[in-house]
């Protein structure tokens, strides 16, 4: 655990929120600034930055992940309409934490990004 993370705070219980999912790989919060009717975060339990690297000593982590993604689409009714999962990485991303996360968006139309 990287002591100056906010999500390693927020996962060791060190910084009280909201979470709405957990499991023994990652767990779920909303963002506080969401750029869409519904956004929220899946991050893993444990710190871990750069996708570079991954191994696959890593795979359960990243299922979870997707797994947690999953459930919460269907938990916020958006999984009919549509929703986009974004992972930001590096500077030029838009990454602001140095903590790999999954970003959950949806509840409105976003249209092509592409």
């Amino acid at each position: 655990m990287a002591q100056d993370c906010i999500f390693c705070r927020i996962a060791g219980g060190d910084l009280e929120s909201d979470i709405l999912y957990r499991d023994e790989h990652c767990f779920v919060i909303r963002d506080i600034e969401p750029k869409a009717g519904v956004h929220m975060l899946v991050i893993p339990n444990k710190h871990f930055t750069y996708l570079q690297g991954l191994t696959s000593e890593h795979d359960s982590m990243l299922g979870s992940m997707f797994r947690a993604a999953w459930i919460m689409v269907e938990r916020e009714g958006i999984s009919e309409s549509g929703y986009r999962l974004t992972v930001n990485q590096g500077d030029d991303a838009g990454q602001q934490l140095p903590h790999l996360h999954l970003h959950i968006l949806g509840g409105n139309s976003m249209g092509s990004m592409v």
